[in-house]
């Protein structure tokens, strides 16, 4: 249940902090903020809170300390950043440091409850659980050819990215299991592999369809109702964000921006962008890849 999870956010906005107390209370989450990294400091000395959403620029206690701080002292929290300035450097640091994901500013609702609901996922370890249970179900030769990719790129600089991309060509996807296995080759923690891998929308952790609708809820998208959009893919295909047609044909996905804000609302099958989506256009994109 949502009311089960404890939520802090540290941004020193107090716009933001109201944002995400809005969208997440309405869902059912237990969630609190605070203006800084000292604040946030004190306050978790004496609450244990289950996930922290903070900034990175803040005065006094900036959110790099905050969460090295969290990862020496509360190790089972897990961490998400939310950002103004995701540039590749800045990210990179929050990913060494032991983030689980990251929320760009500004955000919307749709893009905040995704991330929230993944990371909580990630933190009560469900996924996990059910994927090591199958652990035994991927071929013997699977797994000799995941750990000959290991091998091959354990010494060399950079070699997260390019183990993870030929993981998923030999798996078709990276559920927890094979991260588990690339973290422990690479003497990566799996929150650092897990990161990497819901950062770029290249990796997934669940199965795809024959064909993939990826759905943008960036900003511009969100305005113009892509959320019309989603529901009427998720309707007509009878299946969930993250899911996979019972032919195997189709999935879906969300992602925060698909880089055609001049498009919006716009989706992407397999490597093809449809631009001003509506609800009423969902039937033919399908029809073009029956």
């Amino acid at each position: 249940m949502a009311d089960d999870i404890k939520i802090l956010v540290v941004d020193d906005e107090p716009v933001i902090i109201r944002s995400c107390e809005s969208v997440l209370r309405s869902e059912g989450y237990n969630i609190e903020g605070v203006l800084g990294g000292k604040e946030a400091i004190l306050k978790m000395e004496q609450t244990p809170y289950d996930l922290v959403f903070t900034d990175l620029k803040m005065p006094e206690v900036d959110g790099i300390t905050l969460i090295k701080w969290i990862r020496q002292n509360r190790p089972d929290t897990g961490i998400v950043v939310i950002t103004g300035y995701p540039s590749q450097d800045t990210i990179k640091d929050a990913l060494e440091a032991g983030i689980i994901d990251y929320v760009p500013k500004p955000f919307t609702p749709a893009v905040l409850l995704d991330v929230t609901e993944r990371s909580v996922q990630w933190i009560k370890g469900k996924a996990a659980v059910e994927e090591e249970k199958k652990e035994e179900e991927f071929p013997p030769s699977m797994r000799q050819e995941i750990d000959r990719v290991i091998k091959e790129y354990r010494n060399k600089p950079g070699s997260s990215i390019p183990v993870l991309q030929r993981c998923q060509a030999i798996v078709g996807y990276l559920p927890p299991v094979v991260q588990k296995r690339v973290a422990k080759g690479l003497n990566m923690s799996p929150a650092e592999i897990h990161s990497i891998v819901t950062f770029y929308s290249y990796f997934t952790m669940k199965p795809r369809g024959d064909h993939n609708v990826r759905v943008c809820l960036g900003t511009a998208c969100y305005v113009k109702r892509v959320e019309e959009v989603l529901e009427k893919f998720k309707s007509t295909l009878k299946i969930d964000v993250g899911e996979v047609t019972e032919d195997k044909k189709f999935s879906i996905e969300t992602v925060r921006c698909l880089g055609a804000c001049g498009l919006a609302p716009v989706i992407v099958v397999d490597e093809e962008t449809y631009g001003a989506m509506t609800p009423k256009k969902v039937q033919g994109v399908l029809e073009e890849y029956a």
